[in-house]
């Protein structure tokens, strides 16, 4: 995600057609308005602050999850948790759809953040628990 901006602009012949694949395999999932988006060495992200609070996050929680030694195990309220996790991303979207805020990059990527780290650390988690009983619990 990060790589992509900077290879268009360091190497654009040569790695042009792989930044354009993963643009285009991207704006599939994303809006990718510029200015609800990352800027690096003045080339878009290839998805917008939201996703990249989102994603970040999410690998971090994924990571974080599988470093975590022991029995693997899925909180009992698994959905309660996400839709906790959830509401700071909703907020912001909702101020935004109603009109009654306008909130700046920054604040979209950050109020991602609790929902990309619980899904990340759920899912591993929930994979490692399945492996480990056999029975996924979600």
């Amino acid at each position: 995600m990060f790589l992509a901006p900077l290879a268009l602009v360091r190497a654009p012949s040569a790695t042009g057609a792989a930044a354009g694949i993963l643009y285009a395999g991207a704006a599939r999932i994303c809006h990718q308005r510029p200015e609800r988006s990352f800027h690096l060495s003045g080339v878009q992200l290839p998805v917008c602050a939201r996703c990249v609070g989102l994603y970040v996050s999410g690998a971090a929680g994924a990571l974080l999850a599988f470093l975590v030694t022991g029995i693997p195990r899925v909180p009992r309220r698994t959905r309660a948790i996400l839709i906790v996790a959830a509401l700071p991303t909703a907020a912001t979207l909702a101020l935004e759809l109603a009109g009654l805020a306008s909130p700046s990059n920054i604040v979209r990527a950050v109020s991602a953040v609790p929902l990309g780290a619980a899904a990340g650390w759920m899912v591993v988690r929930s994979l490692r628990a399945e492996g480990h009983t056999g029975i996924a619990r979600l």
